[in-house]
Parts: structure tokens; sequence; C-alpha cells
């Protein structure tokens, strides 16, 4: 097995506990050596998915209300499991996807590590769901961050641009304010591993950001100018100000590329 076939049986893994688990497994298999080529191949357009969450525009999934209730959590706790589902696909896919690029081994260790970090995140906010009764699945999603992986699928600067650097990036931004209202009624378990997966992206962004600046430095390209150019044409949303501005400085990533087109 190649990393390439590794992240491609991944990727075509439906159930959510499973693709996780198997994505652990994969990735230690990695590390360890067992694993010893990259490879080549064509990952799928979409990944495969289990039956549940029902996907639907985001619009149409009912806003979350944080209470003291489980029922009053749930809600929050499924959307984040689902956010890390899309995030371990996400990982393989970039892994299997350019490997034609003649980049270093290092670039596929760093996609492994973040596939088996969201393994874990989805996990361990699955745990708790359970916990309280519930599953993944048992609620509706959405399906906008995969539709980046689409509009990004042909250009590995676009996928790093969109991807970690402003979709993992608005994680940074947001997850501290749900960190304290889940403290604010009590709820601790949920809080520590929010605090868990904070932490994590930011190494995540780190990636993004080293493997982006090292493809504009040997293409010669501007790296602010770049990325906001790219931003600007591949993602569809817009940049929302607050800034978790410590946390992306823990990254590397300046203030002289999101601030200036932020709204």
């Amino acid at each position: 097995m190649t990393l390439v076939d590794a992240a491609i049986s991944a990727l075509g893994t439906a159930n959510a506990r499973d693709k996780a688990e198997l994505s652990r497994h994969l990735a230690a298999e990695w590390f360890s050596g067992t694993i010893k080529e990259i490879g080549s191949g064509t990952p799928p357009d979409r990944p495969a998915r289990p039956d549940k969450p029902e996907l639907k525009l985001p619009r149409d999934v009912p806003k979350r209300k944080i209470t003291a209730t489980p029922e009053g959590r749930i809600p929050l706790l499924h959307a984040l499991a689902h956010i890390e589902l899309n995030a371990i696909d996400l990982a393989w896919d970039i892994a299997a996807r350019f490997t034609g690029q003649g980049l270093p081994r290092a670039f596929f260790d760093d996609w492994v590590r973040v596939a088996d970090d969201e393994a874990r995140h989805f996990l361990m906010l699955d745990d708790i769901l359970h916990e309280m009764g519930a599953y993944y699945g048992a609620l509706t999603a959405h399906d906008g961050l995969w539709q980046a992986s689409t509009a990004t699928a042909h250009d590995l600067l676009a996928r790093l641009a969109v991807v970690p650097l402003v979709l993992e990036a608005r994680g940074l931004d947001v997850t501290p304010a749900m960190i304290k209202k889940l403290q604010s009624v009590g709820d601790e378990t949920s809080a520590e591993a929010l605090q868990v997966i904070h932490d994590d992206e930011i190494t995540h962004v780190a990636a993004g950001k080293r493997w982006f600046d090292y493809i504009c430095e040997n293409e010669g390209l501007p790296k602010v100018e770049t990325w906001q150019a790219l931003v600007q044409k591949h993602f569809k949303g817009v940049l929302k100000r607050p800034f978790n501005v410590v946390s992306r400085e823990r990254a590397g990533f300046a203030a002289a590329f999101y601030d200036p087109i932020a709204h």
C-alpha cells in the first residue's frame, strides 16, 4: 500500500467512525514506515459519506444556541463533528491529489498528521455526543466545506489559500467564544475538547502557511498579493472580523494577509 492508496481508502470509507479510526491507523502506518511510498492515483471527486446526516444548504440548517441542557449543546457538538469529518477528508485529499508536483516528503507528513488530528477530534466529539444520548448523524448538516475542495481541486496554491488559511483559520477566531460559553453552562468536558481542537488547529494553519510560502518562494510569487487574489477568486464567502490575531500569529499567519480584504 502506498500513501495515495491509504488516502483513497480513507476517502472511500462511508461510515464516519470507521473513517476516523481507519485514518488514525493509516497515519500510524505511515509514520512507523509500514507505508513507505507516496505513490500516485486519483482521489474521488467526493468522499464517501454515511446516509445520515442529511445534507442541506447552509441557510436551511437550524441556528445553534448553547444552553445548559444537553439538548442545547448537542447541535453545536454535532456541527463541530461534521466539520471534523470533512477535515479528515480534506487532509487526505490534499495528500493524494497533488503528488506530481515535486513536493518534499515533509509536505505529505504534515497532511497525514493533520488527517490524524482531525480523526482524533471527530472521535472525541462523537464520544461526547454519545454520552449525551446523541450521535453523529442525528441532526442535519451542510455541505459547504467540501465545496471549497471542489473549487480548488485543480490548484494546490488555491487549496492552501482557502482550506487551511481561510476555513481552518476561521475556527481559530470562533472557538474561544464557544469554549467560554460551554464553560459558562458548566460543560467542562466539551470546553476542554474544543481547547484541544483549537490548539491543534494552530498547527494546521501553520502547515498551510508553510507550504503556501514554500510554493510562492519557488515560483517567485509575492505572498500577500497572491493569497489575497486566490481567496477573492476561489472563496465564495467573506472574511469576517473579529480575528483571533494572537492564535493566527502563533500559526505564522500575519494580519497583513487577511485584514485588508476583510469585512
